[in-house]
């Protein structure tokens, strides 16, 4: 007797075709909600939905009909990306990517192609790829990224500051994090319009998404040969410096790890704050009378709207439990973020303030957990504080409800956010001041040591260029009103 065919995301005892007149009908094989197409066009309400027939953990289909389980439970979630045991990042050990069904011309292939990557490795290679990343950040000179972040909005402001209009999506929040990435990763020639839209492209899982990740990769490949050549004080020369001696090939796609990740949660995030700053009277009020800082808005965004929505994928070692059903091995599992955050096990009342808790699901955790997250933290804290001193009476133009959002598995992003406000004058734009000399990264054994002295730190390097307008080219300097003491007082504070 021939046996049923095994399915990926354990859905064999499910008909593949419902009876006539089945609600399931417009679903997918086995009644299967797909998390793509015209049915997932409201991801949250889907998983709601989800949750109330499946429970903490759904199975569900991704493009091509490709059978996995979503992860809804806060719980489920955090035990599944703490057990390596058990779950893993490498993609290779997926059924789906073993019988083809999720190969290298599937949509989602970027998301799910196995790399030489920290995220996708376990044990001692993963601690030899994730110790060369957090090696190089270690030496990012957090002060110093400040006041990049700083100078960069001042830059962007001073575009549209005379018009008293604005779209603070494409026009700030799409631009401030490519700038800040580029100037990190010791790019800032490569920042472009078409960087930041190829970077979004291939997150989508469009029909141009491979070819997005390839010219994303060519920037990426040729930026690393340079640096083999000639080492530069800057994350990616940190990287090929480390004693983890990365192949060009791992350097390169570590830096599409970071540059991706980083980019999109970033800008995500920088978009759903202002939105919020600019929608919620709470937030609004409490700013602007000091009971509420921006780092806070940012962490209650974390909650509410995180970056990525969900990230693909996890994978089962060996048969296990999770959440009330059998998983079995070779099953791919997707960490569900947004559903995770407002699972009503762990938060009832959705209104409820979280400042304070930083126990959301937005960064991961476990082994994987995002290693840049202070940066992008920076950025959004930074960027949306220097945006509301510029533009203090900033105001969002028509109703919340006219938004526009667009949604796909893995992210729900705002596609505009219009706003006036009181035509302003550009402001100087100050260079960025030198800072203290970068330190370098500890060997093994002076882990817990004092940190060695190193020689002066070199000028920092331009801050990226932009199309149409040079982001490194400031505008000419026109009168403007000196700051008062306040002012003055939190630009001293913040090492601006």
């Amino acid at each position: 007797m021939t046996p049923e065919p095994h399915s990926p995301a354990g859905t064999d005892g499910l008909a593949l075709d419902p009876p006539p007149g089945c609600p399931a009908h417009g679903r997918g094989p086995g009644g299967l909600h797909r998390l793509y197409g015209p049915e997932a066009e409201d991801l949250g309400a889907l998983y709601e939905e989800l949750r109330d027939e499946h429970g903490a953990v759904a199975p569900v289909l991704l493009h091509n009909d490709v059978p996995i389980w979503v992860v809804l439970g806060h719980a489920e979630n955090l035990h599944m990306v703490s057990t390596p045991t058990h779950f893993s990042r490498d993609s290779r050990l997926w059924t789906a990517v073993k019988d083809g069904t999720a190969g290298p011309e599937h949509p989602l292939a970027p998301h799910i192609a196995w790399q030489p990557i920290c995220s996708h490795a376990e044990g001692d290679e993963h601690l030899r790829l994730r110790g060369a990343v957090m090696g190089a950040m270690s030496t990012i000179n957090h002060r110093t990224i400040r006041r990049h972040i700083n100078r960069a909005t001042q830059i962007l402001v001073n575009r549209f500051c005379e018009k008293g209009r604005a779209e603070l999506v494409s026009q700030f929040a799409e631009h401030l994090p490519m700038a800040v990435l580029c100037q990190i990763i010791g790019m800032p020639d490569q920042y472009d319009d078409r960087l930041v839209q190829a970077t979004r492209d291939l997150l989508k899982g469009t029909e141009t998404a491979i070819a997005s990740n390839e010219y994303v990769m060519n920037i990426l490949i040729r930026h690393t040969a340079r640096r083999r050549d000639q080492i530069a004080d800057d994350f990616t020369g940190h990287l090929i410096n480390h004693p983890a001696g990365l192949t060009d090939d791992e350097v390169a796609q570590h830096l599409r790890l970071v540059l991706l990740a980083a980019y999109e949660a970033t800008a995500n995030l920088l978009a759903n704050v202002l939105r919020v700053v600019l929608i919620d009277p709470r937030f609004r009020a409490r700013l602007n009378g000091g009971q509420m800082t921006v780092p806070e808005a940012v962490e209650q965004s974390l909650w509410d709207e995180p970056p990525f929505s969900a990230v693909l994928g996890y994978f089962a070692k060996q048969e296990t439990e999770l959440g009330g059903r059998t998983i079995r091995r070779g099953d791919g599992l997707i960490l569900g973020i947004a559903p995770g955050n407002i699972d009503p096990r762990v938060r009832p009342d959705l209104k409820a303030d979280m400042m304070g808790n930083r126990s959301h699901l937005a960064f991961g955790g476990g082994p994987h957990e995002c290693p840049g997250q202070d940066i992008g933290r920076a950025i959004a804290d930074v960027g949306v504080e220097a945006l509301l001193m510029r533009l203090p009476d900033v105001e969002l133009e028509g109703d919340e409800d006219e938004l526009r959002w667009r949604s796909s598995m893995s992210s729900r992003h705002l596609v505009d956010l219009p706003v006036y406000f009181e035509p302003q004058p550009p402001e100087e734009v100050r260079d960025v001041m030198s800072a203290p000399a970068i330190p370098p990264q500890r060997p093994p054994w002076q882990v817990g040591t004092d940190q060695p002295a190193v020689s002066a730190q070199r000028p920092e390097p331009p801050l990226p260029t932009s199309t149409p307008a040079p982001l490194t080219t400031a505008p000419a300097p026109v009168p403007v009103r000196p700051a008062g003491a306040w002012q003055r007082f939190l630009a001293w504070w913040r090492g601006y």
